[in-house]
């Protein structure tokens, strides 16, 4: 951007001012959105006009095209955009004037007049008077060219939503999907809950956390890396169903499909087993998509996706067995470490979990249709109740899509003598450099022997599943203002190119 039509414009308040006229007023009172004149007027025939409706709208200049003594201007509010037209002999001389010399495109601007459609059938407004809403001082990006930096556009998001019409639309659909879940989940009888951010234990997760300080009480806290050991808490207290749309931290790496900061949504069934939270799963999503699409197919980069119920069930075992030629549960450690070193890879903790996560990884993007990946082993499971009949596995699955985890679930280990076993494995693998192993908290073992009853749980990624719905590359493309690196403004700027739109012919 210009600094020097950033100061211009901060000069021209001073004028607009001495004019009379507040450059930041406090309201405006609308009769119409752009989407409620589309609606209403827009069966009216080219050249017809209806005087007698009074119409009052607001929004942001996009794009203004002068013809003298009129102008035509385009207006976009939340829901979409309307044109405009606006002449001197109509709203006088004065008016006109201050119009022509002090309202840019990024202007917010209020209009009152009445509909009409242009001879090219163009739905309007023409303009009887209007009212100055907010100063841009900022000129906005011309859309096709003035927005190629990612890291720019993730971090001036805003400025990305005014010039984008897709970005705009991928977070509607974004806020519609978190709408979507509440709604089915509610109608299943599960109870909106909240729970802690900061934990002094981490858990439900092997993942390595962010570490702050309460000063209160002189101690270290963590951010949450998931939700899980207190919603089982509220289940142990007497909760039938909860769930809980959460906001999860883990300091690992940032990618195409992993961010620091990410949205899930967890839930847990009192009296449930992996069984059902697996028809759960699959018709909420399922539900999802048949409310946004009208079907249960979708497109995403060119690959057909269909969710339509009930979805493949493969055990991990199985899988890995068909792909490399190895059993992951009756193998040997020596064996699984051969086969990962003949594929190029040598792990650095030997352990046998990791030994199978590593295999898991050489094979995972095989599975391309929405697929359940059952039973997988005791060893990477540490919260999952132990198979019914089969040894060495848990109850536990994920949803891969396109080779990405969608969603993780367990029959909830509720043994609490098992599960301090569990947790003292994954101390044990602290201590052996395991960041991301899991902590022992007592707490919770202390609220499993008050007993916790057959549970069933769920986690579901929504940025990954928002990622597939509106065929977004990256998952940074469907989180509002994702985690980018500081901007340095000593060193002046990042900006936008900003050549001037035009709107359409009217």
């Amino acid at each position: 951007m210009s600094e020097n039509i950033r100061e211009t414009r901060i000069q021209e308040l001073q004028a607009i001012r001495e004019k009379g006229v507040n450059p930041f007023p406090y309201r405006f009172d609308r009769t119409h959105t752009t989407q409620q004149i589309g609606q209403t007027f827009s069966s009216l025939e080219p050249g017809q006009t209806k005087e007698e409706e009074q119409i009052r709208t607001a929004g942001r200049i996009m794009a203004i095209r002068d013809h003298g003594k009129s102008a035509f201007f385009v207006l976009k509010d939340f829901f979409g955009t309307i044109q405009a037209y606006i002449r001197k002999n109509e709203v006088g001389e004065e008016a006109f004037a201050f119009f022509k010399e002090h309202v840019h495109t990024g202007d917010f601007l209020g209009i009152e007049g009445f509909p009409f459609k242009s001879k090219t059938g163009e739905l309007s407004v023409y303009v009887k008077q209007y009212q100055f809403l907010s100063k841009a001082l900022r000129t906005m990006p011309e859309k096709w060219h003035g927005l190629k930096d990612r890291e720019v556009i993730y971090r001036q998001r805003y400025v990305d939503m005014i010039a984008n019409p897709e970005s705009m639309e991928r977070f509607r659909t974004r806020f519609r999907v978190l709408q979507l879940f509440r709604q089915y989940m509610s109608a299943q009888g599960y109870v909106e809950v909240d729970t802690p951010l900061l934990h002094y234990v981490t858990g439900g997760a092997s993942a390595k956390p962010f570490v702050t300080h309460i000063n209160a009480f002189d101690a270290d806290l963590y951010l949450r890396i998931a939700p899980e050991l207190y919603l089982k808490r509220l289940i142990v207290g007497g909760f039938d169903g909860v769930f809980e749309i959460n906001r999860c931290f883990r300091n690992e790496g940032v990618s195409y499909k992993h961010s620091p900061e990410f949205t899930t949504m967890e839930s847990y069934k009192a009296f449930a087993d992996y069984h059902d939270i697996m028809h759960l799963t699959e018709n909420l999503m399922a539900f999802v998509v048949k409310e946004l699409t009208g079907g249960y197919c979708i497109t995403y980069q060119g690959v057909e996706l269909n969710f339509e119920t009930p979805w493949k069930r493969i055990s991990m075992e199985e899988f890995i067995q068909q792909h490399l030629g190895v059993n992951i549960v009756t193998d040997s450690e020596q064996t699984l470490l051969g086969v990962l070193k003949n594929h190029g890879v040598d792990p650095l903790l030997k352990e046998r979990g990791h030994l199978v996560e590593e295999l898991w990884d050489l094979v995972e993007d095989k599975v391309v249709q929405p697929t359940f990946i059952i039973d997988h082993p005791v060893e990477i499971s540490p919260l999952a109740k132990k198979h019914r009949s089969k040894p060495g596995v848990t109850e536990r699955f994920e949803v891969i899509i396109l080779g990405r985890e969608m969603a993780n679930a367990f029959s909830e280990l509720n043994d609490p003598l098992d599960q301090r076993e569990r947790f003292e494995h994954q101390v044990a693998l602290r201590e052996s450099g395991d960041e991301e192993a899991q902590m022992m908290d007592l707490d919770f073992l202390r609220a499993l022997e008050y007993g916790l009853p057959p549970t069933g749980g769920l986690g579901i990624g929504i940025d990954r599943f928002v990622m597939l719905l509106t065929d977004a590359p990256s998952i940074r493309d469907v989180i509002p203002f994702p985690l980018v690196k500081p901007e340095n403004f000593e060193n002046g700027e990042e900006g936008f190119e900003t050549e001037e739109p035009e709107p359409t012919e009217a």
